[in-house]
């Protein structure tokens, strides 16, 4: 994979799942194209164009992703409904990464590239792959799994289930990456050792498949973009 993807990729996922506050996806929800937040938004994601490649001379695609992303993104807040939000959210991210393909494909495929500097290109996508499991694996297992939550009293710690799944994440990556596939198995009795008490007492037939879709689904993504990145030539 060109490196020049890779960092593509990179800025998208800072710019959308680590630099973009909640409150900041709340107000715009709220007032839509009316927030200033929208547009310090897609600011952003030209800047941190900018700052991966550190270069102006890529100006023409932080320009059309800059574009491109209020294009999608004001689309997206002006036709989501409360009920089609789940939906909305894939189509704005599926959308974002093919802009981003299309980039590449125009102003880095086929090119006439220096590619001495590849022998750090490994870095590049371990350190994606290591960001894409933690902010976005979290907000995409919320979402899907968000129907299946069992109408019952918080019990916990504020945001720990999020926490804890990015922690096991990072760690699957790790092992996979170290081809030390017998400590993911390891991880996961650990995991089924504790919360075994907590679904004991609980009792809830609900509460125990919801542990089981949220667990396999963090267990699943982890391990195939762990694969992922290590069966990618570059």
């Amino acid at each position: 994979m060109e490196i020049a993807l890779i960092k593509l990729l990179l800025a998208h996922i800072l710019g959308d799942f680590f630099l973009q506050p909640d409150k900041w996806v709340v107000e715009k929800e709220h007032i839509k194209l009316k927030s200033n937040k929208l547009y310090l938004h897609v600011v952003l994601h030209a800047a941190l164009v900018f700052v991966v490649f550190f270069s102006f001379d890529v100006w023409q695609q932080a320009l059309l992703i800059g574009i491109t992303h209020y294009v999608i993104d004001a689309a997206k807040l002006l036709f989501q409904k409360a009920n089609t939000k789940r939906i909305w959210f894939f189509a704005d991210q599926a959308l974002h990464i093919i802009v981003i393909l299309g980039c590449w494909l125009v102003y880095y495929e086929g090119a006439n590239i220096d590619f001495g500097f590849l022998q750090n290109s490994k870095l590049w996508l371990y350190v994606f792959g290591g960001l894409l499991l933690t902010s976005p694996t979290a907000i995409i297992i919320k979402i899907v799994i968000n129907r299946f939550i069992p109408s019952k009293g918080s019990l916990s710690l504020q945001n720990a289930g999020k926490f804890i799944g990015i922690l096991e994440r990072l760690l699957i990556y790790v092992f996979v990456l170290t081809n030390h596939f017998e400590a993911v198995g390891f991880l996961l009795a650990a995991k089924s050792i504790f919360r075994f008490g907590d679904l004991k007492e609980g009792n809830e037939l609900k509460l125990t498949e919801y542990v089981l879709i949220g667990t396999l689904l963090s267990f699943g993504i982890a391990v195939a973009v762990s694969l992922s990145i290590t069966y990618i030539n570059i």
